[in-house]
C-alpha cells in the first residue's frame, strides 16, 4: 500500500478549489451572499471532475474522443502532451470504486477551503438526509486561485487542467459524468472498494493510431 500515491489534504484542497472554480456556474444575483461569485451543484459532479484531475490518462482519452467527434487538433495535441510528459505516472492519485463510482471523502480538504473562506457549502434536503451539496465559491476563493496560479507553476497546472476538465464535462450533472466514466471497461470492471485501474497503455495506442491516421 505504501507505493500508492496519496495527496496531502492541502494538495487536495488546491485541486478541489481549482475544480470548483473552473466547473462552477457564475451567479447572476446575490441570493447566495454578496461575496459568492459562482456555485457548483452536487458532490457527485465534484467527485467526477476530481477523478479526471487525478487520472490524466482518463482525461487524455476524453480529449481523443473529443478530437474524433469534432476534429479539433488542439484536443489531439493536448492529449499527446499529457501522455508525453508522463502525467499519468507523475500526477496520478488513485481513487477507489464504490457502488456509484469513484469516490473519496472530501471533508478534510474542503474544511481547509472553508476555514480560509474560499468556499461555503450549503446542504439541501431534510435533517439527516442530505439530497444535494451546493459549493459556493467566494470572491476571495476565486482571487486566491488566480493569484496563487500566477505565483506558483504547480498551482497554475491545477488551474489549467481544471479548465480542461470543466470543458470536457460541460454542464452535465454528476450521474451523467459518472455514467460516462463507466464506459471505460477498466473503470467498470474494477471490483468494489478497489483502486480503479489505469488505462495509460491503451490510450497511448489509441493516440498513436490517431496520429498515424492524421498523417496519412
Amino acid at each position: 500500500m505504501s507505493s500508492i500515491p496519496i495527496a496531502s489534504d492541502r494538495q487536495s484542497a488546491v485541486r478541489l478549489l481549482a475544480c470548483i472554480d473552473a466547473g462552477s456556474t457564475d451567479v447572476i444575483n446575490q441570493s447566495w451572499g454578496t461575496d459568492v461569485v459562482a456555485t457548483l451543484r452536487a458532490q457527485s459532479r465534484l467527485q467526477a471532475l476530481d477523478f479526471w484531475m487525478r487520472n490524466p490518462d482518463y482525461l487524455a482519452n476524453e480529449l481523443l474522443t473529443e478530437f474524433e467527434a469534432g476534429g479539433d487538433p488542439a484536443s489531439l495535441v493536448l492529449a499527446q502532451k499529457i501522455l508525453d510528459s508522463r502525467e499519468p505516472d507523475l500526477r496520478r492519485v488513485p481513487m477507489i470504486r464504490y457502488r456509484f463510482g469513484a469516490f473519496e471523502p472530501l471533508d478534510n480538504a474542503l474544511s481547509i477551503l472553508r476555514a480560509a473562506e474560499f468556499i461555503r457549502i450549503k446542504r439541501q434536503g431534510s435533517p439527516g438526509k442530505v439530497q444535494e451539496h451546493i459549493y459556493l465559491l467566494t470572491l476571495k476563493g476565486r482571487y486566491a486561485m488566480n493569484e496563487l496560479s500566477e505565483m506558483a507553476e504547480e498551482i497554475a497546472w491545477y488551474r489549467d487542467r481544471a479548465c480542461v476538465v470543466a470543458r470536457i464535462a460541460g454542464g452535465a450533472g454528476g450521474k451523467a459524468l459518472k455514467d460516462r466514466q463507466y464506459l471505460q471497461a477498466e473503470y467498470a470492471d474494477t471490483a468494489l472498494k478497489h483502486i480503479i485501474a489505469p488505462i495509460t497503455d491503451r490510450v497511448r495506442q489509441r493516440l498513436e493510431a490517431l496520429l498515424q491516421g492524421n498523417a496519412a
